[in-house]
């Protein structure tokens, strides 16, 4: 059963911890929309412009069913849909006078083009000081890189993660999800609430520049000094870290793999006795740390001709009752029914703007006492729009800018 909270007097949705926080959201695709989901999730008002008649990309991509993305209704849930044509004066000011009344304006074009609008920084927080901007780009806002174009796959090679993604035999591999866009959505929700906490005590707003290939570099780990100071460039290593074993992926009987850590001292005699052979945890050849490391391989083809004994379900049993760290390699199918996904509210069952039932994520992280909720699927293009813009223009001159096209 989901969470039980207050009632959001906006709408029926479950208060979350940013309830009363509205964000204006700019731009498409993933790295600034799925920041203004999180930011959703949590209770912030989001108030999504989208272009007249196209919309955000996002409508349209990846796998669709009757014409809509499957993926649409979980990036634009809990979001409100206003149509603007950004690039006329008459849009412009019309989403200029909505930041007035925003805490955050969430962006993600490329560096310059809201200055052109009108929209930057300096003219939005003279008529509302306390406004935060969060950018979101493929390079920042400053740098020689600055006015790249800069997709995410571009960013994940140049900040560093696809130079360690993959087999040591192959060429570089991306992750089969949009890694380096997802990463600068998390640091631009980062960003916005330590923007947002900074503001409760000296009143004033400020911009969060977020670049996706410096977020994909801050998961680097020790790369650098690695090599600057240890001599050791890391690289592709498969699906092992050299040196640390065993933990890496195993068959079943039944042709499922599960992944097993077990490169700990105490949890490698653990494994020892599930697989009935506790003499390899004394074993000179397996018994510490640096010997298990110089033996992998070997280790790790005596774990597998035991693990492919038995099935799946009934390897994972045992090695749980011993507390090894283990996990089935899931996918989309075996999600859907896992009982711990489950538990957890994380599989998420919504209807589409076309009726279709479909799962999505849950909420992350769970809050015990406001858990927020997802109240509404990504809204059909322009739902909210005349809702939202009476704030700012009257009944007679929003007609006149539908008729124009502006809305």
């Amino acid at each position: 059963m989901c969470n039980v909270s207050t009632v959001d007097s906006r709408g029926g949705a479950k208060v979350g911890p940013l309830h009363g926080i509205r964000v204006l959201e700019l731009g498409s695709f993933i790295a600034g929309p799925f920041a203004g989901q999180l930011l959703a999730d949590y209770g912030a008002e989001i108030i999504k412009i989208e272009p007249p008649r196209a919309g955000d990309p996002m409508r349209r991509w990846g796998i669709t069913k009757d014409g809509e993305s499957l993926w649409w209704p979980a990036i634009g849930r809990n979001k409100k849909s206003v149509t603007v044509d950004l690039r006329g004066e008459e849009g412009q000011r019309l989403v200029r006078e909505l930041a007035g009344s925003c805490d955050v304006v969430l962006e993600n074009f490329r560096p310059g083009t809201m200055k052109r609008w009108g929209l930057d920084y300096e003219t939005l927080s003279a008529a509302n000081p306390g406004i935060v901007v969060v950018h979101v780009s493929g390079f920042g806002q400053t740098g020689p890189g600055a006015e790249q174009a800069g997709f995410g796959s571009v960013a994940e090679a140049v900040g560093g993660i696809r130079h360690t993604t993959g087999s040591p035999d192959d060429a570089p591999a991306r992750a089969g999800i949009s890694l380096g866009d997802s990463l600068a959505s998390l640091f631009a929700v980062i960003g916005t609430l330590a923007a947002l906490t900074e503001r409760s005590t000296s009143g004033h707003g400020q911009e969060v520049d977020v670049a996706i290939y410096e977020a994909v570099f801050a998961l680097m780990e020790s790369t650098l000094a690695d090599y600057h100071v240890g001599g050791v460039l890391r690289t592709r290593t498969g699906s092992v870290l050299p040196g640390v074993a065993p933990s890496n992926v195993y068959p079943a009987k039944d042709d499922a793999q599960v992944v097993i850590a077990a490169n700990a001292d105490t949890v490698f005699a653990r494994l020892t006795e599930a697989m009935g052979r506790p003499e390899l945890a004394t074993d000179p050849r397996y018994a510490t740390h640096q010997a298990r490391g110089a033996r992998a391989q070997e280790l790790d083809a005596l774990i597998s001709a035991w693990t492919a004994t038995l099935e799946s379900d009934d390897l994972i049993g045992e090695l749980q009752r011993h507390g090894v760290p283990v996990g089935r390699i899931n996918t989309a199918a075996s999600i859907l029914t896992d009982g711990q996904f489950a538990a957890r509210d994380m599989i998420l069952w919504r209807r589409n703007g076309n009726g279709t039932e479909l799962p999505m994520n849950g909420i992350v992280p769970k809050f015990s006492r406001t858990p927020g909720e997802v109240a509404r699927t990504g809204p059909a293009l322009g739902a909210d729009t005349e809702a939202v813009l009476a704030e700012v223009a009257g009944a007679e001159q929003l007609a006149r800018l539908r008729s124009d096209g502006v809305i």
